[in-house]
């Protein structure tokens, strides 16, 4: 009876080590990283593909509120700005994940000419009021720039971490994702 009180004992010193030198909570901060990356790759290169073969380009969907919007998912951030990403812009906010340029995004990609890349606009692993995916362009002077935002959770993709992707991305803030034809469109 001792012998089995004693690998009973053993067996939960090892679970317990084990569970404190995974921390899964760092891992799952990292995984949501990973897929906010790769969310905001796959959304760059479906409006680079939209911008490089649809015949009529309206990166605010022809409302022609580049200038003064950014837009987001609904019930995420809607403060001005995006959550301060975009100056004194005004936030839109939609429930939407359409393709057809009435979702968060306001592009129809349904355009492209082999059809959309995306069959959904993507949302955030959490998206909530601090991390979320923001959108914003300008149409001004023939411009046909955009930019795409994240928030990173982890160490590691943050600012200063080993794999920072959020001070080296060419944006103009060390402490969000930029990405798009304009990283640091700032209006």
């Amino acid at each position: 009876m001792i012998e089995l009180v004693i690998v009973v004992g053993i067996i939960a010193l090892l679970a317990t080590t084990v569970i404190l030198v995974i921390n899964p909570v760092k891992i799952f901060q990292e995984a949501r990283d990973s897929q906010r990356v790769a969310d905001v790759g796959q959304l760059n290169s479906a409006l680079g593909l939209y911008l490089a073969t649809a015949a009529s380009i309206q990166l605010d969907g022809g409302g022609g509120t580049c200038a003064a919007n950014c837009y987001v998912l609904a019930g995420t951030n809607t403060t001005t700005g995006c959550g301060g990403r975009y100056g004194t812009k005004t936030a839109i906010a939609t429930s939407s994940q359409a393709v057809n340029g009435t979702g968060w995004i306001p592009v129809d990609l349904t355009q492209v000419s082999s059809g959309s890349p995306l069959s959904a606009m993507p949302r955030d692993p959490r998206s909530n009021a601090t991390h979320y995916y923001s959108y914003a362009c300008d149409n001004s002077g023939g411009n046909q720039n955009y930019e795409l935002g994240a928030k990173m959770e982890s160490v590691r993709y943050s600012n200063g971490g080993a794999d920072d992707v959020e001070s080296t991305d060419g944006g103009n803030s060390s402490t969000s994702f930029e990405s798009g034809n304009a990283p640091g469109l700032a209006l």
